[in-house]
């Protein structure tokens, strides 16, 4: 929790879903039924607060058939991409724009 703290993310929680509830449809990942979602491309980092819940939710989406890239980086923390001009920055940037390339067919 170097970036984004638990208190941090329940403010988040509580300002996008205002008087709603954590469920579905608002937190696509409290959805039972992932089947025909769109292919999805996550990418998580070792020291992330949500790790877990990427993963998880990743193997969610593999589960019901969905196409799912899921890159797991070691040794940063959440908020690693307002870092400039690191490794893992450029790591990310590359693999990102890869995946998007790959999802509307561009080479």
């Amino acid at each position: 929790e170097f970036i984004w703290t638990r208190e941090r993310n329940q403010f988040a929680w509580d300002c996008y879903l205002g008087s709603e509830y954590l469920r579905a449809p608002f937190v696509p990942a409290r959805t039972n039924d992932l089947t025909g979602l769109p292919p999805a491309w996550i990418y998580t980092v070792t020291l992330d607060l949500f790790r877990d819940e990427n993963i998880a939710y990743a193997q969610r989406l593999m589960r019901a058939g969905v196409a799912t890239e899921l890159i797991v980086e070691p040794g940063a923390c959440h908020g690693f991409t307002m870092i400039p001009e690191t490794q893992i920055l450029q790591r990310y940037n590359a693999a990102s724009l890869s995946a998007l390339r790959r999802a509307i067919g561009a080479r």
